[in-house]
């Protein structure tokens, strides 16, 4: 291995490290910016150009992750106002029965973490997971094992929420792709790590609904006329639905048919989401009562947490653009190459450090993807396996949750569990689900 090639994989060594260390004290998003000028400035890229490559770095990634994220969090704002998460829950615990409730739970979890955040679908749901346990008599973590086992999954592994959304972004995957693996690879993540493993745990740690919560748990008025089923899961389904239907014309049509250009419209992330969040507004808006002002008031406000993420996601995005520019990304392809090691699994590797390290499992999506983004290029491989890369990635900033990680107290905090607890509970959940929903698509990529 040439010096040259040695000091550019120092530096980002020590890029990383710097990023490890200030993002103990700074905001993540700062933490990035400042590592990418480190690798700028010691790579030699002139100092009349660094800016421009962080600019070019930026809005190549918010002119997607932006109106992707934005439309995906007021359509599922709407569904949180309307009563729809609960109305999904309850419907589905009915149907399954009591004695299968961990399955409902888990399928719940998995399909409001579509359109919802990961914190607002747990402090949504939890009260059912209180009612079970209350009803029951069984251990708390029973019942929230598979509620959060579902909603992290998709959390990590279903557009449109930001860490896939970035991550394909970053390496040029396909939606579609991603979309079909996550669920592939996250519906058994979800039996194994949330039903089969909550069932386990429960049995060990018995665990009731804790005082502080009973009594802290703010009012919320009851919606008295909760959307249907059907159209809650029409609602979720529509985004997904168009975004496959044009993987798969791409697939199945030729170039230039219109049926294919059509879909390939209606398909499209920012046509989905827009008809989705549309679909929305009327439905669980309009039509149940909401005027105009009142959806509008809704939209804005949904946006106000997002701000964050979608910097955060930019910033990968210039850490990615600094490595091209600076020739580090070229030169951790040829070491990889070298390595012989799957890059589908280098993916999961390096997302797994930067998950232990930094805690955020957006964040370690961001800057795997940001990492291995040059080496995926240089590799042109075909949109299925970028796809199992972007799920690998996934699979790698989920496991190992511990207590750097804002998911992991409000666990702890919402089932009234210690540290040592929640680390045997939530923390082996989350390390579960990330094992084997890397697994499947290791084995997917066998035959890609």
């Amino acid at each position: 291995m040439s010096p040259g090639i040695l000091i550019l994989i120092a530096m980002l060594g020590i890029a990383l490290l710097l990023f490890l260390v200030m993002g103990l004290r700074l905001q993540a998003f700062v933490a990035l910016l400042l590592s990418s000028l480190f690798v700028a400035i010691a790579a030699g890229i002139p100092l009349n150009e660094i800016a421009s490559t962080i600019q070019e770095g930026m809005g190549n990634t918010l002119g997607f992750i932006a109106i992707v994220v934005g439309l995906g969090t007021m359509f599922g704002e709407m569904l949180r106002v309307s009563g729809g998460a609960e109305q999904l829950a309850n419907t589905l615990v009915r149907r399954f029965g009591q004695d299968r409730a961990q399955w409902a739970l888990g399928l719940t979890g998995f399909l409001v973490a579509i359109p919802v955040f990961f914190d607002v679908g747990l402090i949504i749901l939890i009260p059912l997971v209180y009612s079970l346990a209350q009803r029951t008599g069984k251990s708390l973590l029973y019942y929230a094992i598979p509620l959060t086992a579902g909603l992290a999954i998709t959390h990590s592994y279903i557009p449109p929420t930001p860490g896939p959304v970035a991550v394909a972004s970053l390496i040029n995957a396909d939606l579609g792709w991603v979309i079909l693996f996550g669920t592939i690879a996250g519906l058994p993540a979800m039996v194994i790590g949330g039903v089969f493993f909550g069932k386990y745990i429960g049995g060990k740690i018995h665990v009731k609904v804790p005082e502080y919560m009973i009594i802290d748990a703010p009012h919320k008025e009851e919606v008295k006329d909760p959307p249907p089923f059907g159209t809650i899961v029409a609602i979720i389904g529509i985004p997904l639905l168009l975004i496959l239907l044009n993987t798969v014309s791409g697939i199945l049509l030729p170039e230039g048919n219109f049926l294919r250009n059509f879909l390939g419209f209606l398909g499209h992330p920012f046509t989905a989401l827009l008809l989705a969040a549309l679909a929305s507004f009327y439905l669980l808006g309009t039509q149940r009562g909401y005027t105009q002002d009142e959806i509008q008031t809704i939209a804005t406000k949904s946006l106000e947490p997002v701000g964050l993420i979608i910097l955060v996601t930019g910033a990968g995005g210039v850490f990615g653009r600094v490595l091209v520019a600076s020739g580090v990304g070229d030169a951790l392809a040829g070491v990889m190459a070298a390595s012989n090691l799957p890059i589908i699994l280098l993916a999961f590797l390096i997302a797994t450090a930067v998950r232990v390290s930094q805690g955020s499992a957006t964040v370690s999506m961001v800057t795997a993807a940001g990492i291995m983004a040059p080496a995926i290029e240089a590799g042109n491989y075909s949109a299925p396996m970028a796809g199992l890369i972007t799920i690998a990635i996934a699979s790698g900033a989920t496991v190992l949750s511990h207590v750097n990680d804002s998911g992991f107290w409000l666990v702890s905090r919402y089932l009234g569990l210690s540290e040592k607890n929640t680390l045997r509970s939530w923390t082996v959940m989350e390390t579960i689900i990330g094992l084997v929903g890397f697994l499947v698509v290791f084995l997917i990529s066998f035959f890609v």
